[in-house]
């Protein structure tokens, strides 16, 4: 897989007029963009992925439907469009999207890997059968549905189930927030 290079921004997530390569960004913490999308069906499940075993990070953890680096010279959508045709093999447009918010996701790992990234996310209703879904296999292990329900025992119980990045609770709360008010 080609290394892929990024735009820099500052703490404040402006653009910098910076590129680096990905593995540069998270040696050196430089602060980046990245796009999350969030898919649920108007029945109200939601799309989870799982972590591909081979990810640096949280491997076979679930989470996200589908995330990824916005790619130097691309808008923030521009990254989420292609990030859901790479990862899923799903075709949305910019008017299927709905931006909920920018989320600081400011972490260091092992004290070399640096995670300085502003997730831009976005929910977006998921209008085809999951069994149409072509995962990434570089990138996800596995893809479910789970009810809203569901959603929020398995969070819950993330502290002690290695389900969901367990750090990461009042995001999937904000998350599961927008998803709900989509479908009242």
């Amino acid at each position: 897989m080609k290394e892929e290079l990024i735009d820099i921004v500052t703490e404040q997530g402006k653009p910098t007029g910076k590129t680096a390569l990905k593995l540069e960004i998270h040696k050196k913490g430089y602060f980046h963009n990245t796009a999350h999308i969030w898919l649920y069906t108007k029945n109200g499940d939601i799309l989870l992925q799982q972590r591909a075993k081979s990810k640096l990070v949280y491997p076979l953890l679930w989470d996200v439907s589908v995330a990824g680096h916005v790619d130097a010279g691309e808008t923030v959508t521009e990254g989420a469009i292609r990030e859901i045709k790479e990862e899923i093999g799903l075709t949305l447009k910019e008017n299927n999207l709905t931006k909920i918010g920018v989320f600081n996701c400011f972490k260091t790992y092992n004290k070399k890997f640096i995670d300085n990234e502003f997730h831009h996310t976005f929910i977006a209703e998921l209008n085809v059968s999951i069994n149409e879904l072509i995962p990434q296999k570089e990138e996800v292990e596995a893809l479910k549905l789970v009810t809203i329900n569901e959603f929020k025992l398995l969070l819950k119980h993330s502290t002690t189930n290695s389900h969901f990045v367990a750090t990461n609770s009042n995001y999937y709360l904000e998350v599961l927030k927008h998803i709900k008010l989509q479908l009242a």
